[in-house]
């Protein structure tokens, strides 16, 4: 029911995540330039006196001169942190960055963390109701029961911003999700289920409350807790806001209480629903078992007991994950956007009904591909999936809509169908991508040759591979060294690991079969062979490939890109009709550009720039694009002319011949590719926007340009993925650090690049 996705890793990986780059996990990045001493002036004194002057004649105009619309802030006094409990406001900080991390990466909100250090309700209330000039939102995180209610009721009721405890009402919106299409699939109606909670903390009390508010009755629910169910009358154990939730039952416990329940919705612990009880309940039960790390039941035990029930949990490795990156990212974003006062009942309705909506739509290929082919709604698909893209634009504007019919919008939208087109474009459709690649591999696992395993970064991202679950790392070294390195980095069984060593490796007579009639007539004698599979690492490693031991190798750190390329094209051949070449993607806030070819071809022909041209294209819409191409040159359009500008016309001639099925126009300089201003002066330009595959004209200015910008650019750099080849085979640059190469790995073993 959080965002945790039941990944493992080693305590030494959590620590080097946090610690590696820069200490933390979010920075402050300047919106605005600060080149100049006219910037500065502009940014700070005197420049800054004229919006603090219109803020101060009309507050609202906070929302037109800083970030306070879009800023969130994430508060916490640490009392009861993940499945921790009590570590202090301090232990808290790395989740509320992490929080604030997801804002971001999922609706572009910015987020603060902000850790108060007291358990004294009063006090914490006072201390963030005095922050509300800095934030357009707070998140309450990881307070425990029952001062979670208190505090966010008082903050509710003293600010004039959406505040929302997410455990509480995260967890609430999508479990009420998931239950709205449990019981669509069932034919049941909400006001006729009976429904079993187990569990009295903020979020069962939540998501009772929640279910209620939409029109579960009263009477038809038994909470129960430690004690056993919660009943008028009863008096140990009780508060306030339990007793809210007491009903007229003979039931004293979970089991009596389950007898003839159509849902059971567990917030509480391991194992706390026995599949004998599950047999008592009504046909097809629906049960949402959201304890973390390990629900009430285990969906392969509540199928045994009952195979037609429907089963969520808050498990990434299950199906129906009831996850709350689902929703407070979304809910935020459209609170925020409508300025509104307050997160009310409407609003966590809409966003409930909208999530449930979403997963009864066709599910989006790139989606599908991560849960599995052709998966759509269904028992197993009831809640979407946390990396659906739609849910930005979904969520969002059905929380926009509720706050402003209800009535606490401030600044309400005219125009939805533009705020939608607008939430699409607030991110970058290659981090989705990404996303659901590593949810595909990890469906699809792979077997994964990293070539150059005695070396620390290429190790590390070996067992990442692993750990992650994305498939099983082919480690090539030598076996005692690479054993002594997994345990260096805290592996604790790294006799588990594949470790193939060409010295002793009882597949070396068929590589030496296989290599020496490729090599023969190329000046390789037989022992030139034998000693090269012997002792070359990449060509051992692509033998492994070509073989069939892997489906896709990576290596490069220890060697040069065209050294490494010239070892496995030894061994492996282009694809049939295709030419290798290599594609740096630039990723930014909004936007991606694909470069090619940046490794390969020195000065390519027409021809080449045609295939590069259309072989990234088909990159780019993999990677969610609709592709703009554009073939870079010094000249545009014949300004200046000069002897190399001919192959880059007649490659535009050949896509002519061809009609590839996407935009594309040449020869052109940079700004005339990117920048509107400039493209307004070529009218007869195919492009209807700026470019976003750019084929450069030859190898010295794409791959200057390409690493040019991964120093300077301060945009995420990937690649270069190397296009074309036979077996998916990745080259990462010798200065990668881990994610690189993971990010490679996985795009090979997904499909992506190859």
């Amino acid at each position: 029911m959080s965002e945790e996705s039941n990944v493992r890793f080693t305590e030494r990986e959590a620590l080097f995540y946090h610690k590696t780059i820069r200490p933390g996990k979010i920075e402050i990045i300047a919106s605005k330039p600060v080149a100049t001493q006219r910037d500065l002036s502009l940014a700070y004194s005197p420049g800054v006196a004229v919006p603090v002057q219109a803020i101060a004649d009309n507050p609202a105009a906070a929302y037109d001169y800083t970030a306070k619309g879009n800023l969130v802030a994430v508060i916490s006094n640490g009392t009861a942190i993940l499945g921790m409990g009590n570590l202090g406001a301090l232990a808290s900080k790395p989740v509320m960055e992490g929080k604030a991390v997801l804002f971001k990466r999922f609706a572009d909100v910015d987020s603060i963390d902000i850790e108060v250090a007291t358990e004294d309700p009063e006090r914490f209330i006072e201390a963030v109701a005095l922050l509300e000039p800095s934030f357009g939102g707070i998140n309450l995180e990881d307070i425990r029961a029952p001062e979670c209610f208190i505090i966010e009721q008082a903050l509710r009721d003293r600010l004039k911003i959406p505040v929302m405890h997410d455990d509480q009402h995260g967890t609430a919106i999508i479990s009420a999700a998931g239950l709205l299409n449990a019981c669509h699939l069932t034919g049941r109606k909400l006001e006729d289920v009976k429904v079993v909670v187990n569990g009295a903390g903020a979020a069962a009390i939540a998501c009772t409350a929640l279910m209620k508010a939409m029109g579960v009755r009263h009477e038809n629910v038994i909470m129960c807790d430690r004690s056993g169910t919660i009943y008028q009358g009863r008096t140990d154990s009780m508060d306030q806001w339990k007793s809210a939730h007491a009903v007229d039952t003979p039931a004293r416990t979970l089991e009596e209480a389950l007898k003839g329940a159509d849902i059971f919705l567990g917030l509480s612990a391991a194992n706390a629903l026995k599949p004998e009880w599950v047999k008592d309940m009504a046909p097809q039960p629906i049960i949402f078992a959201m304890a973390n790390p390990d629900p009430e039941i285990s969906p392969p035990d509540a199928k045994a007991a009952r195979p037609d029930c429907i089963i969520a949990t808050g498990r990434s490795d299950y199906p129906n994950q009831v996850n709350n990156v689902l929703g407070f990212p979304f809910i935020f974003r459209g609170a925020l956007d409508v300025q509104a006062t307050m997160i009310n009942e409407d609003m966590k309705i809409a966003a409930a009904k909208a999530i449930a909506e979403l997963a009864r739509e066709p599910v989006p290929e790139e989606v599908a591909a991560a849960y599995g082919k052709n998966h759509q709604f269904g028992l197993d698909y009831i809640i979407p999936a946390p990396f659906d893209p739609r849910l930005m634009e979904v969520v969002s504007s059905a929380v926009a809509k509720a706050a402003m019919d209800s009535g606490v919008a401030q600044r309400p939208i005219e125009d939805f169908e533009a705020y939608r087109n607008e939430l699409k474009a607030r991110l970058n459709p290659t981090t989705s991508v990404l996303t659901n690649v590593y949810a595909q591999v990890k469906q699809n696992p792979k077997r994964v040759i990293f070539a150059e395993a005695e070396n620390e970064v290429m190790l590390r991202a070996a067992i990442q591979f692993r750990d992650f679950g994305y498939g099983t790392p082919v480690l090539v070294g030598r076996t005692h060294a690479v054993l002594a390195k997994l345990g260096e980095l805290g592996v604790s069984n790294p006799e588990s690991y594949e470790i193939h060593n060409s010295a002793v490796s009882p597949l070396v007579p068929d590589m030496i079969n296989y290599l020496y009639p490729r090599l023969q007539r190329r000046g390789f004698l037989e022992r030139d062979v034998t000693r090269m599979v012997n002792n070359e690492r990449n060509v051992f490693a692509s033998l492994l490939l070509a073989l069939g031991h892997a489906d896709a190798m990576i290596s490069g750190m220890t060697r040069t890109f065209a050294q490494t390329l010239n070892e496995v094209r030894r061994v492996l051949d282009p694809k049939p009709g295709h030419i290798p070449f290599g594609i740096h993607l630039m990723v930014a806030k909004h936007t991606t550009v694909f470069l090619a070819d940046t490794t390969v071809h020195e000065r390519p022909s027409a021809e080449e720039l045609a295939h590069i041209a259309i072989e990234t294209a088909a990159v780019a819409r993999r990677m969610g694009h609709e592709p703009r191409v554009a073939f870079l040159s010094f000249s545009t359009f014949g300004n200046p002319y000069g002897k190399w500008v001919d192959n880059i016309r007649d490659a535009v001639a050949i896509l002519d011949a061809k009609q590839p099925g996407f935009e594309y126009e040449g020869e052109m300089a940079p700004d005339a590719a990117l920048n509107p201003a400039i493209m307004a002066n070529y009218p007869f330009s195919r492009l209807s926007g700026p470019a976003n595959v750019l084929v450069m004209p030859g190898l010295q200015s794409a791959n200057i340009s390409a690493k040019l910008l991964r120093e300077l650019g301060g945009n995420a750099v990937i690649g270069p993925m190397l296009i074309g080849m036979e077996k998916p085979v990745q080259i990462t640059p010798m200065t990668s650090i881990a994610p690189d190469i993971l990010t490679l790995a996985a795009l090979a073993a997904g499909g992506i690049a190859g």
